[in-house]
């Protein structure tokens, strides 16, 4: 018997990627990231697919398996997305998400990685920030999730005097018009 994968019709597409946000929220990444496969496989630019497929590879972080490969696979489809609201945003989680697998993972260890991961994610969250459509926080939120960690976690801190130290990172403050202000960007040391 050969084995060989079948094509799904178009017209299955969003009932299938219906299933992969199913799977990816019963922690089966894996069954997402094939669903996604499959209708990548007949449509290449699907952004649902391919944002869904995202994220699912970095549902598998945790695993700590191939870790590079996977993180450098999310980093390609992201860059696919066209919505830049949406690829800001998607750049913010996968390296926010790397950066903790890697803290639960390696632990102290991997401090100044993770600080430097955190960081990074912040900064795709404040370009997600600047370009989100009305009434969508997540940025927002995943911003005061770091700041949190940070603050949390005192140990990935470091000790450069040109960062900011974890109790420096401000949430960002209601605004006029309710929306909250940009929250204040800093900029690491080269």
């Amino acid at each position: 018997m050969r084995f060989e994968l079948r094509q799904v019709s178009l017209d299955s597409i969003p009932n299938s990627l219906r299933k992969a946000h199913q799977y990816r929220l019963l922690n089966e990444p894996s069954h997402a990231e094939s669903i996604c496969r499959d209708v990548l496989n007949v449509d290449a630019h699907n952004q649902q697919a391919l944002d869904i497929l995202a994220l699912a590879l970095t549902d598998q972080f945790w695993l700590h398996q191939h870790l590079a490969e996977r993180f450098a696979e999310a980093m390609a489809l992201r860059a696919r997305l066209t919505d830049p609201y949406r690829r800001a945003y998607l750049t913010g989680l996968i390296l926010e998400r790397r950066a903790m697998a890697m803290f639960h993972h390696d632990g102290s260890a991997s401090a100044f990685p993770v600080y430097e991961g955190l960081l990074s994610a912040m900064e795709a969250y404040e370009r997600a920030i600047q370009v989100s459509p009305n009434r969508d926080d997540n940025a927002i939120l995943r911003w005061n999730a770091c700041v949190r960690i940070l603050r949390r976690h005192p140990v990935l801190a470091r000790q450069d005097s040109k960062q900011p130290s974890p109790s420096d990172l401000r949430q960002p403050a209601r605004g006029t018009g309710g929306r909250p202000e940009r929250p204040r960007t800093f900029r690491r040391a080269s």
